[in-house]
């Protein structure tokens, strides 16, 4: 197993950790953003929000390298947004608007922002985990010390794909790093109505894999835990897995009225937000205070306000657009 009892990494200089909690608050506003806009139908389609998962995309992608890649679902703004993607691409192809990353015809479940190493995202429930496999595979034969990160919930590990995607990764020892972000839910079914096994890093053990599970919710545990994996993925040591805690402050999709879930579990996640956890655990700590916090989320905010400007004020993509790119 990983060692999860190290103490959270966290930078110890005051302005990598606030870059830390900058690009978790960035997240968050981008996600609430996509949700007003989409109440407002500037959004159409299916969207799926990770607010209250920030730290797992964050402390995972915090610690990539150039060359390293990310394979996500449909539940990846923020995964997108943590390697770096721009924000303004990134609203624009969820919106449909040609200055998206795939001019507005991928949306929000297809994302791909290539430059940043982010490679793609699908709606297919761990239809990502193969396509992370094969990139894996390549920087393998390329013998560049990168890494493949695939991102998915706990529903995929009831799939055909994941286990046989373990088992692969185990057997070829690929560079690929397993995070399960496990929140509870697959789609409207809690983890007790689709399987008897109540931690996910259990199936990585079978194949041999090192696993271990830890709060999703707290940004340090999670960079220490992903530091570990990747760093084995570099020496050629493996795969590994890493089982993320977390919870979803929202719906399974926008408009999901979440009669599943009971408001008593809801309020003590929210009690748990791990952009607040982070803020208070900075301030306790003495290297970023409340009011250099509160500067950062005003930053944040203010990027994405101005993201979405740009974006609505450049009208939706062509109809034509709809016979370009496009093979038969």
């Amino acid at each position: 197993m990983l060692d999860a009892e190290t103490p959270g990494a966290l930078p110890r200089d005051p302005a990598g950790a606030l870059a830390l909690l900058e690009r978790m608050q960035l997240l968050r506003a981008f996600e609430e953003k996509v949700a007003e806009l989409y109440a407002r139908g500037q959004v159409a389609g299916l969207v799926h929000l990770a607010i209250g998962q920030e730290a797992t995309a964050v402390g995972v992608c915090g610690l990539l390298r150039p060359g390293d890649t990310v394979y996500g679902g449909h539940r990846s703004h923020g995964h997108a947004l943590a390697t770096g993607a721009d924000p303004e691409r990134l609203l624009a192809e969820i919106a449909g608007r040609v200055s998206g990353y795939a001019r507005g015809k991928g949306g929000s479940m297809h994302l791909v922002a290539a430059a940043t190493g982010f490679v793609t995202a699908t709606g297919v429930v761990a239809g990502n985990i193969p396509l992370a496999l094969g990139g894996a595979f390549a920087t393998q034969l390329r013998g560049t010390g990168g890494v493949a990160v695939a991102f998915f919930g706990d529903g995929a590990g009831q799939s055909g794909q994941f286990h046989e995607s373990l088992n692969l990764a185990a057997l070829w020892r690929l560079p690929v790093l397993f995070v399960c972000e496990n929140n509870g839910y697959a789609e409207f079914s809690p983890l007790s109505a689709h399987t008897g096994v109540e931690r996910l890093a259990t199936h990585a053990a079978t194949y041999g894999i090192p696993a271990v599970t830890v709060d999703g919710n707290d940004l340090g545990a999670v960079r220490e835990a992903a530091a570990v994996a990747i760093q084995r993925g570099r020496r050629g040591e493996g795969p590994s897995f890493v089982e993320c805690l977390t919870y979803r402050l929202r719906g399974h999709y926008e408009g999901d009225p979440a009669k599943y879930r009971d408001r008593a579990e809801l309020a003590a996640w929210r009690a748990k937000d791990p952009i607040e956890r982070l803020a208070g655990r900075l301030a306790e700590t003495g290297l970023v205070d409340a009011e250099a916090a509160a500067d950062a989320n005003r930053r944040a905010r203010a990027v994405i306000a101005a993201a979405a400007d740009a974006v609505l004020a450049s009208g939706p993509a062509p109809a034509s657009d709809l016979t370009t790119d496009v093979t038969a």
